[in-house]
């Protein structure tokens, strides 16, 4: 299996774990409400393996910046 390693700031690390947020958010809607059995499959196991990716994802980002990093607040000020 390849990898890629990336060095990221800290502004960088929140917008992606947004960005997965959103995705989850998204593959998780059709999941629950699509009436196609093909999509609840593939957006099922696509969901599996964001999931994954996000836990990873965020024990690294907490690990270089702390736990704040995993508050993703949305409200205007």
């Amino acid at each position: 299996m390849k990898t890629l390693h990336c060095i990221l700031v800290e502004s960088e690390c929140r917008l992606l774990l947004e960005a997965i947020a959103s995705l989850d958010a998204k593959w998780n809607q059709i999941c629950t409400n699509s009436d196609d059995p093909d999509d609840i499959a593939d957006f099922g196991n696509d969901l599996i393996e964001l999931r994954l990716l996000a836990k990873s994802f965020s024990e690294q980002a907490v690990s270089a910046f702390g736990e704040e990093i995993l508050m993703l607040d949305y409200e205007q000020l």
